[in-house]
């Protein structure tokens, strides 16, 4: 496949790009960053790693130790290193920019891969040219165009397959179009697309067990049915081919009141975990470090962006689910403090990334900044 140039990258339509920046870009905090106010247990402390990166979202790493950074709104993917070990990026480069929506972000071989919301990306050998990235190949252009749902989040999985959600394009709705509301994948060259997972309103966050390779994904839940219904939720696709349940169910067994074609929620796969109602939960890993406590490891961390359709806000967190195989043990509050007493808003976490040191990235497209939680006993 031929190369595009950065020009190129710039000429879409006008008017995508203003529904782009209204749809997704985030309001400035109206409070000055503390971290103080962040409540960690005991034991593990927070830092930010990396600033001025606006609008922060999916985060990967390179084989050299570079931390790439995906954007929602603002058409961005950014790279920064380390380069003295202080456990704080002392170096920064623009990898890409005027591109539609580039929130996911995946690291093969060397190259980088970028999911805007139309087609995937890749950027070969980019660790060695981050002062003068290479024009992209186009893997796969032909995903929707819909902007509503349209923040991909992409991964490579067992077999060597780079899944590709495609969000519904709707809160509530049924599709001609088969690949809305599921997990597609295909080859690292774009080849063979295939969905994988159905009935997935709009997951933009997961990953997959460092033991089994199974895909473990998040989930939003539907908006405008009340305050305390449905839940986000914490899904299991051991295998290709499941259906979870949207637009016919939500949760374990809530149906869908708003469809004149009803279907039982017995006919779906349900959660592993119900999460908050609307707290918008995102980006999910395994924690595989061995320097947090073990009560912590094999466990999934979940990012909580927070609620937008909720009377009294919440999410705004970091949450744990301890699993005993694929069951969950408990879903509880990790970090939390980006959400004030008084309703003001301090960050908001996106995405998770394990590094090999033990401690744990956490990307805010809020605060637009990427901090370092670590465990110091």
């Amino acid at each position: 496949m031929n190369g595009l140039s950065r020009t190129t990258l710039m000429t879409l339509p006008v008017i995508l790009a203003a529904l782009l920046i209204s749809a997704c870009s985030s309001d400035k905090p109206p409070q000055a960053m503390d971290l103080d106010l962040i409540k960690l247990p005991q034991g593990f402390s927070i830092s930010i790693y990396a600033d001025s990166l606006s609008g922060a979202r999916s985060l990967a790493r390179g084989d050299s130790g570079t931390v790439f950074v995906g954007t929602r709104g603002h058409g961005n993917v950014y790279a920064v290193r380390d380069l003295d070990g202080d456990h704080q990026a002392d170096s920064s480069y623009l990898i890409a920019s005027g591109l539609v929506n580039p929130n996911g972000i995946a690291w093969r071989e060397g190259a980088l891969y970028v999911a805007e919301v139309h087609r995937v990306l890749r950027y070969d050998s980019i660790e060695s040219r981050l002062a003068n990235p290479p024009d992209p190949v186009v893997v796969n252009g032909t995903f929707p165009t819909e902007m509503h749902h349209g923040c991909r989040f992409i991964g490579f999985g067992p077999y060597d397959k780079l899944y590709v959600p495609v969000g519904a394009p709707c809160n509530v709705c049924e599709r001609e179009d088969e690949r809305f509301a599921t997990i597609m994948r295909m080859n690292p060259d774009g080849t063979d697309l295939e969905i994988y997972a159905r009935g997935v309103r709009n997951t933009v966050g997961f990953d997959f067990h460092p033991e089994t390779g199974e895909l473990w994904f998040t989930d939003n839940g539907r908006d405008m049915m009340g305050d305390d219904l449905p839940p986000d939720e914490l899904n299991h696709a051991p295998t290709a081919g499941l259906h979870f349940g949207f637009p016919f169910c939500h949760g374990q067994d809530i149906a869908e009141p708003d469809l004149d074609h009803k279907r039982s929620c017995e006919e779906f796969i349900p959660p592993v975990q119900d999460l908050g109602p609307h707290v918008a939960a995102l980006g999910m890993c395994f924690y595989t470090g061995d320097a947090f406590p073990n009560g912590y490891r094999g466990h999934v961390f979940i990012a909580e962006h927070g609620s937008w359709n909720r009377t009294d806000p919440i999410g705004y967190r970091v949450t744990l689910v301890r699993l005993a195989g694929d069951q969950a043990l408990s879903y509880e509050v990790f970090a939390e403090g980006w959400l004030r007493p008084d309703e003001s808003v301090m960050g908001r976490p996106v995405d998770l990334l394990v590094l090999p040191d033990g401690s744990m990235l956490l990307s805010d497209d809020y605060a637009d900044v990427v901090y370092r939680i670590a465990y110091e006993g």
